[in-house]
């Protein structure tokens, strides 16, 4: 994957990567976990294009 600050995935895939991500971790992000995990939020920002539903 490309390190660019422009997401060319979709939001699927990124939160894809992030559920992944989780359960790797098995709930406790490292480190450097939490900085993957950090970037990925950024992606699937970006590819939601600030269009993401909230949760009630």
């Amino acid at each position: 994957m490309s390190s660019s600050s422009v997401s060319t995935r979709s939001a699927t895939e990124v939160n894809a990567d992030i559920r992944g991500l989780w359960q790797r971790s098995g709930g406790y992000l490292s480190p450097q976990d939490e900085a993957e995990y950090q970037r990925l939020l950024v992606e699937w920002a970006a590819a939601t294009g600030g269009n993401a539903r909230t949760a009630v």
